[in-house]
């Protein structure tokens, strides 16, 4: 593989974890090749086409990689994720979605809620859940291997603020991780 030929890189970052996105185009056969946490979805070797788009998915995310002629022989490279530019989705995703990443006895986790259905990922997994309400608010129960977990969803106290979601295991607070 001749590393000149990846045009763009890109990491999507999605419930079921973050992934690697690249792609390659040859300028001159028209090449094209998606690669997802480095793992070859589709090759095309010759298209006299050089322009156009491309597209796959990623998990349940419909991706589509643009190439656009800006001036003579270069070309621009943009994804998009259901329908949105990546910056778009990404800050959408950080709106419907809140992650945290720990350790456990040296083991890494990467706890995801999804605001919208209330589903908690574990590692990539969606793991049941127990839901209980408390004077403080709700709380979302659930296990990370042998230790026993719940996220807690409190009123800011304003108005605009919202709901405020923090992680707990082994009854410690887990602070929130920067996507």
């Amino acid at each position: 593989m001749a590393s000149s030929d990846i045009v763009g890189q890109w990491t999507l970052s999605l419930p079921d974890g973050k992934h690697k996105v690249e792609f390659e185009h040859g300028t001159t056969s028209g090449k094209r090749v998606i690669r997802v946490d480095d793992e070859e979805i589709y090759r095309q070797d010759w298209m006299f086409k050089l322009v156009g788009k491309e597209h796959f998915t990623v998990g349940k995310a419909k991706c589509t990689i643009s190439i656009d002629a800006v001036s003579g022989f270069a070309y621009e490279y943009t994804l998009e994720v259901n329908g949105k530019s990546l910056q778009k989705f990404s800050e959408n995703q950080s709106k419907v979605q809140k992650a945290w990443v720990l350790h456990i006895a040296g083991n890494p986790f990467r706890i995801v809620l999804e605001k919208d259905t209330l589903n908690v990922w574990v590692n990539g997994s969606v793991v049941p859940t127990a839901g209980e309400f408390t004077d403080e608010g709700t709380e979302t129960h659930f296990e990370i291997g042998a230790h026993s977990a719940f996220i807690r969803a409190l009123s800011s106290g304003r108005r605009r603020g919202g709901i405020i979601h923090e992680l707990y295991v082994d009854d410690n607070l887990i602070p929130e991780s920067k996507e």
